[in-house]
């Protein structure tokens, strides 16, 4: 599908009749109104007497898509047709008036048209949902141009709108012609506010005549060069340690990724339905959770996959392979933008986006090519690390976002950080909701350790016969071993789990400490070794030199804040250093050693020409960690200990300290500090708290000091205050109080903080409050289920809690098993992904289920409730798209 082509044939002349067709006869040719007007007030097709029918309005996008396919005709373009007829229709639902719409850039207004109609191109392929999106931009220009025509209040307030839609549409010159009719009639006394510098095109390859088709074929042709090398720069992942002795570093994004799942933030959840007062939403599929969302903040810890989320999206895009509940985002241009890279020096301006993604053809792209992606709204921006920017520095970047989102409107914009780098509601008044990425539950660490032992299978390694042993026994290791099952979480220590497992031959550390010490002697010791390596650069280095010199890069990018320092900066680093490691020193100089060290240690990288930064984080900071004790700094750590890129170089410090300075440091983290705030001071307190689970030897009066400071922080006032409590771990659930006697208000507090705790020590705690009759703690206590062993959880507290008024979630089938043993729920909730077959078997008695309620998109008609007779309510999730079939007898309730 050629888009110049299709947009060649959409002319002015051709599509303006079609269009107005859509307005009733007293809309657009009417005399000037003072006021805007609601859209749905202007069509032909609504009101009591309507002069366009369903038929027409479908006849009139097919005459749309006939136009543009040059009289072709194809299965598809009757799909396209049916589409573009559902989203037009849609002008008569969506909430916005004349005014308001004529604000927004004609690709802005296609795309709010097109998200009042969810999946409204879910059943198309690539090119027909391409060509509805095409229709529909230009469908959206001449509608706003009516708007224009119509309304003396929009073109009024609006003048610079109103110049550029009128060139659109008919031409250079035929602005000041219609402005200069209208000023004579009624001075423009145009609202400056609202002016805009709108860009020349505001739907792809659409140029102004200005601007010749021939700059519309180079940027067709160049976004085609550039969407094939940024697939290609992206399409990979590294996965710790598989298979040593054979296999690349990375793997291929498509074949190693696995698919993540989100939690609404704190600020995006809605009120919730009647009778699920307290029933948290059920993570969803990452592309479920970003459906119809322009402007996303994505939390997540560590390791959990924020980078790898952005990778598959920048791929996916480049390759037009998006999933159906993302086609929205089809056709855009992405790009993914490392703040590591540019910490310090600000996020770049546009005409340097090629060259920050790492595009290596960057000169070659024809000129303001970038800004009119982003001036036509056609951009997907992916910014990645809010947390890698210093702490200082953030502010800076916030502003930036926010000079990028007015000046560029209807681009989409997806930006990570780490949870607490950044405050709730820091893009919130840009219009940014948030969403957190969840950790792994049962179902992915499964399916991620059998992926990851297929992968290490496929390179026919010398261990293929022991391969389907160790997966066998990780799995269940995993699932018996609570340790093992807190560090489990997330993409990257599920990663080192497998191949330590591998490398051991079956052994495993138990603690975090342990297993980042396992890790470093598996890529520094044993790497080269089992590659069969020769020390080709002539520096052949043992395990405890390299961790030294490591950690010296390590601790100068946490004294600097940064996550990445420039080459030359870290060959004088080492420098200073190597003088005091003899067995390094005699092998080579700095700069030897520093390519020895990015070469063959696994750890270092050079993500751009003359940088260099460590693989993850997490070994950065636990590296600066081991530094800064062997260093006794431990009152650098107390400086800086309020600040939440510290968090976890504190933890690991504690960790790693002896006795007496892990004793210090703790009382360091109570004891008033100069120049702390008192919300920084209480931080500082439940960091104690968190880092006490880490200590190997502690004396026991320092703990109880800990103990007692922090015990009455852990009883939490908001429920936000209760979910952050989940932050310190589970040795929390030892400060809680007692929840047999306090009122129900608090009880539901305590329930929240110890069910934010992935750790079945939570059981045992929630054991307390499973007799509750108030449905707040019961919802609760039912909606933690996932988060816990499946058959202890039902066993100890769902087979406690009343079932009056109360939906239990089911996510997946052990789940839904365990819940039929237990006789079977009269309300369900479905929080995963089941098909209509598992669901009827694995629901009974089929008589017992009175209410459902679908909080996961099953992708199919609802005709399968009929196997329910008693079944009087079907709920339907928000963010689940309208469905269809439902049986006569059950009431439909949109949640």
């Amino acid at each position: 599908m050629d888009p110049t082509n299709i947009v060649a044939r959409l002319t002015p002349h051709a599509v303006d009749p079609l269009i107005r067709k859509l307005f009733a006869a007293d809309g657009p040719v009417a005399d000037p109104v003072d006021r805007p007007v609601r859209i749905s007030r202007l069509l032909s097709f609504t009101g009591e007497k309507p002069t366009l029918s369903e038929n027409e309005l479908h006849g009139l996008a097919a005459a749309l898509v006939e136009l543009a396919t040059g009289g072709r005709t194809a299965p598809e373009h009757r799909a396209v047709a049916a589409a573009l007829a559902r989203t037009l229709h849609a002008l008569a639902d969506i909430e916005m008036d004349d005014l308001d719409a004529a604000r927004l850039l004609p690709a802005e207004f296609a795309r709010r048209l097109c998200g009042t109609v969810p999946g409204v191109t879910r059943d198309l392929t690539h090119d027909g949902a391409r060509l509805h999106g095409l229709l529909l931009d230009v469908a959206a220009l001449h509608l706003l141009y009516l708007f224009t025509q119509r309304s003396a209040c929009v073109a009024r307030t609006l003048v610079e709108q109103t110049r550029t839609l009128t060139e659109l549409v008919h031409g250079q010159g035929a602005a000041a012609i219609t402005l200069s009719a209208r000023t004579a009639e009624e001075p423009a006394t145009g609202d400056a506010d609202a002016v805009s510098p709108y860009p020349a095109s505001p739907y792809p390859a659409s140029p102004s005549p200005s601007s010749g088709p021939d700059l519309a074929s180079q940027d067709a042709a160049f976004e085609a060069r550039y969407a094939q090398a940024t697939a290609t720069l992206h399409n990979h992942l590294t996965i710790f340690g598989i298979d040593l002795a054979h296999s690349p570093d990375s793997w291929p994004l498509d074949a190693a990724y696995l698919g993540l799942q989100c939690e609404p933030g704190p600020q995006d959840g809605e009120a919730a339905a009647p009778g699920a007062a307290g029933q948290d939403d059920p993570p969803l599929p990452a592309e479920q959770a970003l459906s119809g969302r322009g402007k996303v903040l994505v939390r997540g810890v560590a390791g959990s996959g924020k980078t790898t989320l952005l990778q598959w999206l920048t791929v996916a895009t480049a390759r037009g392979e998006l999933p159906g509940t993302l086609a929205e985002l089809r056709g855009r241009v992405p790009f993914l933008l490392p703040v590591r890279r540019f910490a310090r020096a600000g996020l770049p301006a546009p005409g340097t986006f090629l060259s920050a993604v790492g595009y290596q053809e960057a000169e070659e792209a024809p000129a303001g090519w970038t800004e009119r992606v982003l001036g036509a709204g056609r951009a997907l921006l992916l910014i990645d690390g809010i947390d890698e920017a210093p702490e200082s520095d953030r502010e800076a970047v916030r502003r930036k976002l926010v000079e990028w989102t007015a000046r560029y409107p209807g681009n989409v914009w997806i930006v990570t950080s780490r949870p607490s780098a950044v405050p709730g509601n820091w893009l919130a008044g840009e219009g940014f909701s948030e969403l957190s990425l969840a950790p792994m539950n049962r179902e992915d660490v499964a399916a991620f350790i059998q992926r990851w032992h297929r992968a290490a299978a496929q390179q026919s390694p010398a261990d293929l016969d022991r391969l389907g042993h160790y997966e066998r026994t990780l799995l269940n290791a995993v699932r018996i071993t609570r340790d093992l099952g807190r560090l489990a979480t997330n993409p990257l220590m599920c990663g080192l789990l497998c191949a330590l497992h591998r490398d051991r031959r079956g052994y495993l550390p138990n603690g975090r400490k342990e297993l980042y010490d396992a890790a470093l002697s598996m890529l520094l010791e044993r790497r080269d070794r089992e590659r069969a390596m020769v020390a080709t650069d002539g520096v052949e280095l043992t395990r405890q030199p390299k961790i030294q010199l490591l950690q010296k890069l390590a601790h100068w990018m946490l004294v600097n804040g940064r996550s990445e320092m420039d080459r030359a900066t870290a060959v004088e680093t080492l420098a200073r250093h190597l003088p005091a490691i003899p067995d390094a020193a005699r092998q080579g100089g700095p700069e030897e050693v520093f390519r020895h060290l990015l070469n063959r240690t696994g750890l270092l990288r050079e993500p751009t020409p003359g940088t260099v930064d460590f693989v993850h984080r997490t070994f950065q900071d636990y590296l600066a960690a081991r530094a800064t004790v062997q260093r006794h700094d431990f009152g650098l750590l107390l400086d800086h200990a309020h600040h939440d890129d510290w968090e976890d170089v504190i933890r690991m410090a504690v960790a790693l300290a002896r006795p007496d300075e892990c004793a210090a440091l703790l009382d360091g983290l109570l004891a008033p500090h100069p120049g702390v705030r008192a919300a920084e001071a209480r931080h500082r307190k439940l960091l104690a708290a968190a880092c006490l689970e880490h200590a190997a030897e502690l004396d026991p009066a320092v703990r109880a000091r800990v103990r007692r400071f922090t015990r009455d922080m852990v009883r939490p006032s908001t429920p936000a205050a209760a979910r952050a409590l989940g932050w310190i771990g589970p040795i929390v659930l030892e400060m809680l109080p007692d929840p047999t006697h306090v009122p129900d208000s608090e009880a539901r507090l305590l329930a929240i903080t110890a069910t934010s705790i992935a750790d079945d020590m939570a059981i045992d705690y929630l054991t307390g409050l499973r007799e509750r009759a108030h449905h707040d703690v019961r919802a609760q206590l039912a909606g933690a289920w996932r988060r816990h062993d499946t058959d202890r959880y039902a066993r100890e507290i769902i087979a406690h809690l009343d079932p009056a008024e109360l939906y239990f979630p089911v996510s997946d089938l052990a789940e839904l098993h365990a819940l039929r043993r237990l006789g079977g729920r009269p309300h369900l909730q479905i929080a995963g992904p089941f098909t209509p077959d598992q669901l009827i078997e694995g629901i009974a008695p089929a008589e017992g289920l009175t209410r459902l309620w679908l909080a996961y998109d099953l992708g199919v008609p609802m005709e399968w409730l009929s196997a329910f007779p008693a079944l009087d309510t079907l709920r339907i999730g928000r963010r689940i798209p309208p469905v269809r079939g439902v049986p006569d007898g059950i009431r439909l309730v949109q949640m």
